[in-house]
């Protein structure tokens, strides 16, 4: 049997964050070899995250990130249990490093990433993830995540709340400044869309009904509803496309006008609410009192 100094315990709960307890006895059950002893501790998370797999993610962090030289950007949302632990530093830059490597990677999605190979570890992102699991004690998962490739245009990133809520823009002409105006836009007002052509025709006509039948049960005359509905479909989209929205710090300008006084267009923007869809599970705290004195 090796001998188990306090050193070897460090080191290892240096490299895995295991407790150092978890580390002693591990060392212990691979005779001190410490390679063994990482991959013991690696088994013995995953029966951990096993446990937690089916509990509700939806705190969390929404980050972005930009490599400026590669001219490539990445919003991305990352998913554990409590604030507590999204406000940490070690699941803040967990956070970060997974954004640094869908920027460098460029998987195609979700299921793509968690098998590609994280930096020179000799782990994938998925047991990169179950560590962290083992580690935090809470559920971790990658939600979503979006790659911008932007070339020659112009990128912005606003990040809201904390990482609550992320944006990213992509302008073709204007500067940096406006793209952070545009940013902070999307973020506070939420559009769906970018202009008119982006709404689905479906969408279109729905409203338009409901807002037929709004002026029906107002009274009005068929001869003057079609108009009444038109102007209001107008509205509508003064609501849901940013470009004919009301900017947020001028409310006398849209976002229409305010682009082209700079001489610039929006190409694309995304936007990630924290938890958006996500149904948390309620807690009956007297409940769970109760149970833990049984």
């Amino acid at each position: 049997m090796a001998n188990i100094s306090a050193s070897m315990v460090k080191d290892l709960r240096d490299r895995t964050g295991a407790g150092m307890m978890d580390c002693k006895n591990a060392l212990k059950e691979t005779d001190g070899d410490m390679e063994k002893a990482v991959d013991y501790l690696r088994e013995k998370g995953l029966s951990k995250a096993a446990k937690k797999a089916s509990r509700v993610a939806a705190d969390g962090l929404v980050d972005t990130y930009i490599d400026e030289a590669n001219k490539i950007a990445v919003c991305l949302e990352v998913n554990c249990e409590t604030d507590f632990v999204a406000d940490t530093a070690d699941y803040r830059a967990l956070v970060k490093s997974i954004a640094e490597h869908i920027a460098k990677n460029k998987p195609a999605n979700v299921e793509e990433l968690g098998k590609q190979a994280f930096g020179t570890t000799g782990k994938t992102v998925n047991e990169m993830i179950t560590e962290s699991i083992a580690t935090i004690g809470e559920k971790i998962s990658i939600r979503r995540f979006s790659i911008f490739e932007y070339g020659n245009d112009v990128i912005a990133s606003y990040i809201h709340g904390g990482g609550k809520i992320g944006v990213l823009v992509e302008l073709v002409g204007g500067d940096a400044a406006l793209g952070k105006d545009i940013a902070m836009q999307v973020a506070a007002a939420n559009p769906p869309y970018l202009d008119e052509t982006q709404v689905p025709a479906d969408v279109v006509e729905h409203e338009k009904t409901v807002l037929s039948e709004q002026a029906k049960m107002e009274g009005k005359p068929e001869k003057i509803i079609e108009k009444m509905v038109i102007g209001r479909i107008h509205k509508f989209y003064k609501e849901v496309c940013l470009v004919d929205q009301e900017f947020i710090k001028d409310p006398d300008k849209n976002i229409k006008g305010l682009l082209k006084e700079k001489n610039a267009t929006i190409k694309r923007f995304v936007r990630f609410q924290l938890g958006e869809g996500i149904e948390k599970k309620q807690e009956d705290f007297a409940a769970e009192v109760q149970s833990f004195m049984k």
